[in-house]
């Protein structure tokens, strides 16, 4: 099913996300998880594309899994380091397979890499032209920004270039992990006064180790509100209480989204099954009703 169709009517959903392996021989393991976590009855799962294209075969493998578990798979496709025949060539394989979703994306900046002057895709928005042309009945997702990315010089260029990627064809957005829900309703009002009015489905990341959050806070560009400061200052040294710890503080910001009216999560499971039931254990009454 189309996530377009799964968002619709404002109903309660939950996806995870997954990433798939860098060998081959590591492949049944990644499709062991995915088995696993799809017995959590996730609206949607997401599968992650290597860089540089590296394990877009391992893409197509992960998000087939999905699909054979009864799930709607949503497949990442990066541009910057892709050529155009390379893009073709994978969401060719991606039609054949019956996957009809795709997050598009420009993909994170290789360390060393230079943007040359013939380059064909440079921008998020150009790889969703290239999509839609190719076949305009595929659904196509792209990320957004609560804080602004990174590189953007101010929210305002940052929402300038998100409506041109809605614009293009985008039916959906995604955030990168937030972990202060105020940062989230002020960037959805904001696009919504910009006139960015496809469903925006908010990322969360439990927190399960202190050692992910620097690495997490550089990919999102977000800000760690001192509660959460707090909750590492006395659980980081216990890797026991810091997951326990983490995942209820990812729990309670997606039962605020919720009862701020925002029901639409995805959460970044980084292939634990067991953080996805505990959480999906937090919210079995209110993601039911």
């Amino acid at each position: 099913m189309k996530i377009s169709e799964i968002l619709k009517n404002n109903r309660v959903t939950v996806s995870f996300e997954v990433f798939p392996p860098k060998q081959w021989d590591k492949l049944e393991n990644t499709k062991n998880t995915v088995k696993e976590m799809c017995k959590y009855n996730p609206s949607f799962m997401s599968v992650t594309y290597g860089a540089a294209g590296t394990t877009s075969g391992f893409t197509t493998e992960i998000a087939n899994e999905i699909k054979n578990c009864g799930v709607s798979p949503l497949s990442h496709l990066t541009c910057l380091t892709s050529t155009r025949d390379k893009i073709h060539q994978v969401v060719g394989e991606l039609e054949d397979n019956g996957i009809e979703n795709i997050l598009a994306l420009r993909g994170d900046i290789p360390q060393g890499f230079e943007f040359k002057d013939k380059q064909y895709f440079k921008n998020a928005y150009q790889l969703v032209n290239e999509i839609k042309a190719m076949n305009p009945n595929l659904c196509v997702g792209a990320a957004c920004y609560p804080e602004t990315h990174p590189e953007s010089k101010n929210r305002v260029e940052d929402i300038a270039r998100l409506k041109e990627k809605v614009e293009c064809g985008v039916e959906f957005l995604t955030t990168q992990m937030f972990f202060d829900n105020e940062k989230f309703f002020n960037f959805y009002e904001m696009c919504q006064i910009k006139g960015i009015n496809v469903p925006i489905i908010a990322g969360i990341m439990p927190i399960t180790n202190a050692n992910q959050i620097k690495r997490s806070i550089e990919l999102s560009n977000s800000s760690v509100p001192p509660k959460f400061f707090r909750i590492m200052e006395r659980f980081g040294d216990d890797p026991d209480k810091m997951k326990q710890a983490g995942i209820i503080y990812a729990t309670e910001q997606i039962i605020d989204l919720m009862a701020n009216g925002f029901n639409n999560i995805h959460i970044y499971t980084m292939n634990k099954p067991d953080v996805a039931k505990a959480i999906m254990g937090g919210l079995s009454s209110i993601i039911n009703e």
